[in-house]
């Protein structure tokens, strides 16, 4: 697949429209043609906006030309998750019953904040159905593809988004991570993610899969453009309920002092059992980077993860239990079913589920009264090839599809911040996640860039 060479980052096409080097209006004419002439192999995107960055990149040009600051992410093309409202297209979600919903009146609130700093959209991106999937497939509108491997999946359930970035299709994506949608895809597909803590970022005009565990957050080709995606969608919206009052924090500083000074551990016991030979040498490579010795246990991780699964079947079907009567045949027959098992499960064991949920958290972020950051791994092991059913580590033999989120799910069911970094492996990437205490996005962001510098953590030629 060819693509185009080194696709600048958004600080270099800051750097390029300041300097009268290129226009907005250029940069978005070639990426629009990027995306038409490549993304038949790759299917990441469901939808183009093209009028609408059209337009979009003839403002910008006009404000840099009148002098104004076009803002930190001025003629940026970024897409989105088809999960997320954008004025006049439906918001599908990955579904067939959504196809032909009324179109959005309005945008996202992350979609506006990111357009407030100069972005631009250019369309939405494939997704496993209803947000239910870590593989990138989808029976509707066929999988997304891995960028390294076109026969590989792209990981789920953010897989257009993913393929995208990696791609260089665009240097920013939008994402939703419900128990894992966007740490699998940037595992699998060697890029940075970032899992914000829960309600750290608003999720208004974003169509919901488990309110309880849904975050939403970029995806990047490096640590820089992920900080300042981030700092320009943080701050308090009042139409997310659980949108929090803290006031913006920016992280992109933590991206140019990269602190060294962080107590750092490695997650061991449950997160070290079942790792392919791949993912055991990224965490080598990732530890030794970070000087990272101690080891620390995880307490209950098994059983969280399993809380987090009935919680988010539960949740999830009682969200779409209309539309499982009227119209399950449109449903992707393996996201049905699981909804329809989550409808029957006893209250009172989602009660035990939500009790022991409670209890886990306090003492994971008790963890962090020891230490600054904890390094796990982000899935068992690369990509597997599209279709594929099961695969085997260490001797077991494991599905693929609810097996990929095996590291991700207990630490998105506490909403713990967490950045994902890319190990460049030939000949397949993979990522690891740096696990932060609430709100400390910008250690993680700090340490991401760390390895960034020392050739650690990086995107892995196509």
């Amino acid at each position: 697949m060819a693509q185009r060479p080194n696709p600048p980052t958004a600080a270099e096409l800051g750097r390029q429209l300041s300097a009268g080097q290129a226009t907005a209006s250029r940069i978005t004419a070639e990426t629009i043609a990027d995306i038409e002439t490549r993304n038949g192999a790759l299917n990441a995107f469901t939808s183009l906006t093209t009028e609408r960055a059209v337009a979009r990149a003839r403002a910008i040009d006009a404000a840099i030309t009148a002098g104004a600051s076009p803002g930190s992410l001025a003629g940026v093309p970024f897409g989105v998750k088809n999960l997320f409202d954008v004025a006049g297209l439906s918001t599908r979600a990955g579904s067939l019953i959504n196809r032909n919903a009324p179109p959005a009146t309005r945008d996202a609130t992350l979609i506006e904040r990111l357009e407030a700093q100069g972005a631009i959209l250019v369309g939405a991106l494939n997704m496993g159905e209803f947000a239910y999937d870590f593989t990138g497939e989808n029976v509707h509108d066929g999988p997304s593809r891995n960028p390294h491997d076109l026969k590989r999946m792209s990981g789920g359930s953010s897989g257009g988004s993913g393929a995208a970035v990696a791609a260089g299709l665009v240097p920013l994506a939008l994402g939703s991570d419900t128990n894992g949608s966007i740490r699998v895809p940037a595992s699998l597909c060697g890029i940075f993610g970032l899992k914000p803590t829960f309600g750290r970022l608003s999720r208004h005009g974003t169509f919901p899969f488990v309110s309880s565990l849904d975050h939403v957050g970029p995806l990047a080709r490096c640590v820089d453009d992920l900080a300042r995606a981030y700092d320009a969608m943080q701050g308090h919206d009042p139409a997310d309920p659980v949108s929090t009052s803290r006031a913006r924090e920016p992280t992109l500083p933590a991206v140019s002092t990269a602190g060294t000074n962080y107590r750092i551990a490695v997650a061991g016991g449950y997160f070290d059992e079942g790792l392919s030979p791949e993912a055991v040498e990224a965490m080598k490579r990732v530890c030794a980077g970070l000087d990272a010795r101690h080891v620390i246990e995880i307490p209950e991780a098994a059983r969280a993860r399993a809380s987090a699964f009935l919680i988010t079947a539960a949740e999830g079907a009682a969200l779409h239990l209309d539309r499982l009567r009227s119209r399950g045949a449109d449903f992707d027959p393996a996201v049905r079913d699981r909804l329809i098992a989550g409808a029957m499960v006893p209250g009172a064991i989602i009660q035990k589920a939500q009790k022991l949920r409670r209890w886990y958290r306090e003492k994971v972020v008790a963890l962090f009264d020891d230490v600054d950051a904890i390094l796990a791994p982000a899935t068992p092991c690369t990509a597997p090839l599209i279709g594929q059913e099961t695969f085997e580590i260490a001797g077991r033999e494991l599905p693929v599809r609810p097996n990929l989120g095996i590291y991700t799910q207990p630490i998105s069911f506490i909403g713990l911040p967490t950045v994902v970094v890319p190990v460049p492996l030939d000949p397949l990437p993979i990522g690891i996640q740096i696990i932060t205490a609430p709100w400390r996005e910008d250690i993680a962001i700090s340490l991401a860039a760390r390895l960034e510098r020392e050739g650690i953590a990086a995107l892995r030629p196509l």
